[in-house]
């Protein structure tokens, strides 16, 4: 019998891995994958996007209601969660931007802050590690501290020299960063939806992109998930205080979003096992290392 499959991944906020790479982890739940969301921070200094629940009630418990929130998607997604347990660094604004605060997890040291996820990789052995590319996915600051732990986790887990005190090296096989909005995607989603007579939620994008214009992202790996979108949307509502069920992330028909894109996307950024890419699974080349034990 062969080794289980398992799959870690690792994300700043609670309600981040519902809304990147969602029917991604449903999929392979269902397949039998082992599944691991990490979590880096609370969420403690996090907006209250959905109006419904923008109350003085809400504010004053936004941490304890945000690990509940977390359970529900959880459960929703079939996965495993564990807490690194850093403080949310909040989402600067101004000009110019303020100073991020004492203590949080965007200012901490890359290698000190590693160590607790090195210790859960080692713990949970995942042959395949997702996260954020050097961006972050986009400029939170949290984000692009995730993407840098993430990467020098993936880097130290296997090497028996660093960090003996975390536990028996672990390897990962692959790291993949998410890739959640490419413009060819935003493209065909906008398309159908116009040729359906529908109004598009999405021209406000191609203004900015027009005034910014889009870098883009090589995707390397296009996993067919449709049949879990509808797991991903329930999950991205059990954020309640993230997500407003009336709002933009619901607007486009389930089956338009299928038919225009049914695929979660991503690019491979390490690799130890021989996968030629494009890909249409995360575990391509793993599959065929992974012996029983």
């Amino acid at each position: 019998m062969a080794e289980q499959l398992r799959l870690m991944a690792v994300h700043a906020h609670p309600d981040d891995e519902s809304s990147k790479g969602a029917a991604t982890m449903a999929k392979y739940v269902a397949e039998g994958v082992d599944v691991l969301v990490v979590t880096c921070t609370g969420g403690e200094r996090g907006s209250v996007l959905n109006p419904k629940m923008d109350r003085p009630d809400v504010w004053a418990n936004i941490g304890e209601i945000r690990r509940a929130e977390m359970d529900a998607a959880r459960a929703i997604l079939g996965v495993e969660q564990a807490w690194l347990g850093f403080v949310d660094s909040g989402l600067p604004e101004g000009d110019p931007l303020p100073p991020l605060p004492e203590g949080c997890f965007a200012l901490q040291d890359v290698e000190v802050a590693a160590g607790p996820l090195v210790r859960l990789m080692r713990q949970f052995r995942p042959h395949v590690v997702t996260t954020y590319n050097e961006e972050g996915g986009y400029p939170h600051p949290d984000h692009v501290m995730t993407h840098k732990v993430t990467v020098a986790a993936f880097e130290a887990a296997g090497d028996p020299a660093r960090h003996p005190e975390l536990g028996a090296p672990w390897q990962p096989l692959k790291l993949y960063y998410d890739v959640g909005f490419s413009r060819d995607k935003i493209q065909a989603l906008h398309d159908r939806i116009v040729a359906a007579g529908l109004p598009s939620p999405y021209e406000e994008w191609f203004k900015r992109w027009e005034e910014r214009p889009d870098r883009g992202r090589r995707i390397t790996t296009r996993v067919e998930c449709a049949d879990y979108f509808p797991v991903r949307d329930d999950a991205l509502r059990a954020h309640a205080t993230q997500i407003d069920p009336d709002g933009f992330w619901f607007q486009v028909p389930m089956e338009l979003q299928r038919e225009a894109w049914p695929t979660e996307d991503f690019e491979i950024a390490r690799s130890v096992v021989d996968s030629p890419v494009p890909e249409s699974d995360l575990f391509a080349g793993v599959r065929g290392t992974v012996h029983a034990r």
